[in-house]
């Protein structure tokens, strides 16, 4: 059986159990699961015939085999089923924390078990529907892993379609479906971005299809943006590949719109969870962590402050400038300065007419300019590294899973686990930085 080693790797991680309490044994298993990938993804290649119903079959069992893992590397299960009660209970979670005493009724053994209880939810009103019905059911956590885990198998099929539209061997939709970073963070831990990403393929899919809905594409897009906000960047790409594209865009803007219209006007403008998001989140960034160290070590912060004294001595204008002091801090530098190479970054993404290269360039170009960099992150970008043989977004699928060390033992991140991951992945993206269907 060419998939034996990744079966082997999936047995031994539900064998494992509590992933972050075998933090040695977890990622061994996660090695054994690349390097069984690899193997067993070349072995397919070379057999005759149709592979879909192999694929889908190796894929289905891989996620079964992980869905009763208790979700210890990753708490965020925990708050999804959290959101989906208070969605249940008719209160709005962009306003209330988990602490927020308007919601002590709903508090329990899994409110004391949450994350972050001080902020109010950052998942948009997709995502939120998902939760709110797996929480309205029996076993919620087991329910919500089992539809993410649907989702996730709707990708699979949908990246085979893809990979036949494109005229490319249907084998390489095995890269994903079969990945055993995928099967974890969606079988197994449970992330919301199985959801995204299915209805990000299903836009893809559409979109190359010859018989292009425009309404169709524009439903699944803004849908995949309302499960999670990342695929916003990615529209300029999709309405430049829509044979309509003012239809698209205006379908996909309105019905976004229409749903984040009343969450806006009810917190008084951005949503306080994802202004807090956007602010204070960071881990393993790829750029951000060396970038806000050089500006502490350049002393930035001192640099800028003497320059907000003298204007603010020269403009007598005291109370506007003492505003933007506590603004004054390497972390924030970084990001903004980031954020501005993201942009001009995006402009040159945006001009790629092939939506399939177009997102995979859009979405990798999020993460390398992203502070925060989770292993579930690289979902967005997997499926079409996989369709497109991209090996370092594939490489770095078998790396991330080290990022998790500093998460449970007592290993820092930066220098040598950051160097681990990074290092090669930006040596291979450099070889191997085309995007195309070569």
């Amino acid at each position: 059986m060419a998939a034996g080693p990744l079966v082997a790797a999936h047995i031994g991680l539900l064998i494992t159990w509590d992933l972050a309490a075998r933090p040695v044994a977890t990622l061994g298993m996660m090695a054994l699961g690349a390097g069984g990938l690899v193997w067993a993804v070349r072995r397919l290649a070379v057999q005759p015939g149709s592979k879909v119903v192999g694929i889908l079959l190796v894929a289905l069992l891989l996620r079964l085999l992980l869905l009763p893992l208790s979700p210890t590397l990753s708490d965020d299960l925990l708050r999804y089923v959290w959101d989906g009660r208070v969605v249940g209970a008719a209160s709005n979670p962009y306003l209330l924390a988990p602490d927020d005493p308007a919601l002590t009724s709903l508090r329990g053994p899994l409110w004391r078990s949450l994350p972050h209880r001080e902020v109010p939810t950052v998942y948009p009103p997709v995502a939120l529907g998902l939760f709110s019905i797996a929480a309205q059911l029996p076993a919620p956590l087991l329910t919500l892993k089992l539809l993410l885990a649907a989702c996730d198998l709707v990708t699979c099929l949908l990246l085979i379609r893809l990979a036949g539209l494109l005229g490319l061997p249907e084998e390489r939709a095995a890269w994903y479906a079969w990945n055993p970073l995928v099967t974890l963070e969606t079988a197994g831990m449970g992330h919301v971005d199985a959801l995204g990403v299915a209805l990000t393929v299903a836009t893809l899919v559409l979109l190359v299809s010859r018989g292009h809905r425009p309404l169709g594409a524009a439903a699944t897009a803004a849908g995949s943006a309302l499960s999670k906000l990342i695929p916003i960047v990615a529209l300029p790409v999709w309405t430049r590949a829509s044979r309509r594209p003012l239809t698209f865009v205006a379908a996909a803007g309105a019905l976004i719109l229409v749903a984040l219209l009343p969450v806006v006007i009810s917190t008084d403008g951005v949503p306080p969870g994802i202004a807090r998001f956007a602010v204070s989140w960071e881990f393993n960034g790829p750029l951000y962590e060396p970038l806000w160290r050089l500006s502490d070590r350049l002393a930035v912060t001192e640099w800028v402050e003497s320059i907000l004294d003298r204007i603010k001595v020269a403009s007598e204008r005291h109370e506007f400038w003492n505003r933007l002091y506590p603004f004054n801090y390497p972390q924030l530098h970084a990001k903004l300065l980031l954020t501005v190479a993201l942009g001009g970054s995006l402009l040159w993404a945006w001009r790629i007419r092939e939506p399939v290269r177009g997102t995979g360039a859009v979405f990798g170009l999020v993460l390398i300019f992203s502070a925060t960099v989770y292993p579930w992150y690289v979902l967005w970008v997997l499926p079409v590294a996989a369709l497109l043989r991209q090996r370092a977004w594939l490489l770095l699928s078998f790396l991330l899973p080290l990022s998790y060390l500093p998460q449970v033992t007592r290993i820092e991140l930066v220098p040598w686990v950051f160097a681990a991951i990074w290092v090669p992945f930006f040596v291979t993206l450099g070889v191997d930085s085309k995007w195309s269907t070569d």
